[in-house]
């Protein structure tokens, strides 16, 4: 009588145990599984999605909105949101344009850029620890002040990119691969590895698991909750570098829907919006599905404005699926 009663108790935990198992597996391999099965669909839909020519668009497309992803997911590790990415993307961009039209300088150029994103980053990390502003009111006041300085420091109007050399940085290849995406994997790469061995790397995580844990156990939660927002602005500049290389020109209204894109990549890739959980590989992950939605849609002729649907869908989507995987 007691082994028949053990048996379906038995049978129940095997039951848990395995759920648990599919749980966790899709938690931690669930991004991976997800771009493998987007290339499969990709492929049966277009054709042409095979293409090598396609295959390396859709690489150099994807760079720009990884670059971001990388910066944004310092700052959601936090359970900091940083909505400013697209506009310090565009005055970055006026910046580096308006300095190689003045000096033909390519370095200071693209210093200029890399400074003015890094400097937006330092505004939003300063209001947000030191003027006690939440991270979406500051950022979200910071995307308007740098759109405007954008709109105002071009008048409106787009400045052309034409050094041929610079250009080569956005249209050029290395050992055949764009080297835009050179430029990803390697900020990638830099970034993966602070994040894991540095102690810089293990405070983000501390602060966004528990902030106040992480003040009483020594770490600088002000520094380290800046220094993310000046990264964040950091990859802006080089994705604005990215950007006039790619398209020759820098309008004041460059980067236009890039923080949703890149909040997409760093979600999708398995990064919690509450902070603490989640890592650069996924986002780089995350930033390939991103990639890869826009080209099957424009490959099938979806309307533009329809694209934004899709992503933000998708967005959902993650959210909901990382939020049953932490719950089991």
């Amino acid at each position: 009588m007691g082994l028949q009663q053990s048996l379906p108790v038995e049978r129940a935990a095997g039951g848990d145990r395995q759920r648990l198992d599919v749980r966790e597996m899709l938690t931690r391999y669930g991004t991976f599984i997800a771009l493998i099965v987007l290339i499969v669909v990709a492929a049966l839909l277009s054709p042409r999605f095979l293409s090598p020519v396609n295959l390396m668009n859709v690489l150099r497309q994807t760079a720009i909105v990884g670059v971001l992803g990388i910066g944004m997911t310092f700052v959601i590790l936090t359970a900091g949101i940083d909505l400013s990415v697209g506009a310090t993307l565009a005055l970055s961009a006026v910046m580096l344009a308006g300095t190689l039209e003045s000096t033909g300088n390519i370095a200071l150029a693209m210093l200029a850029a890399v400074l003015a994103g890094m400097a937006v980053g330092l505004g939003n990390g300063l209001g947000v620890t030191l003027g006690r502003v939440q991270p979406f009111v500051m950022t979200l006041g910071m995307l308007g002040i740098a759109r405007s300085l954008a709109f105002l420091y071009t008048g409106g109007e787009p400045i052309p990119v034409l050094d041929r050399t610079f250009l080569t940085l956005g249209i050029g290849y290395l050992w055949k691969v764009p080297i835009p995406s050179i430029i990803f994997i390697a900020i990638l790469i830099v970034a993966a590895l602070v994040l894991r061995y540095t102690p810089f790397g293990r405070a983000v995580y501390a602060i966004g698991s528990n902030e106040e844990a992480a003040r009483l156990s020594g770490i600088e939660v002000g520094r380290v909750k800046t220094s993310v927002y000046v990264i964040s602005g950091f990859t802006a500049g080089i994705g604005a570098i990215m950007y006039c290389s790619q398209f020759a020109s820098a309008p004041p209204i460059a980067g236009e829907g890039y923080e949703l894109d890149a909040i997409a990549a760093v979600v999708v890739g398995g990064t919690s919006l509450f902070g603490g959980q989640g890592g650069v590989i996924g986002t780089f992950f995350g930033a390939l599905i991103i990639g890869i939605l826009s080209n099957v849609l424009n490959l099938m002729g979806v309307s533009p404005f329809a694209q934004p649907l899709a992503k933000g869908a998708l967005i959902i989507l993650a959210v909901l699926i990382v939020g049953r995987g932490r719950r089991g």
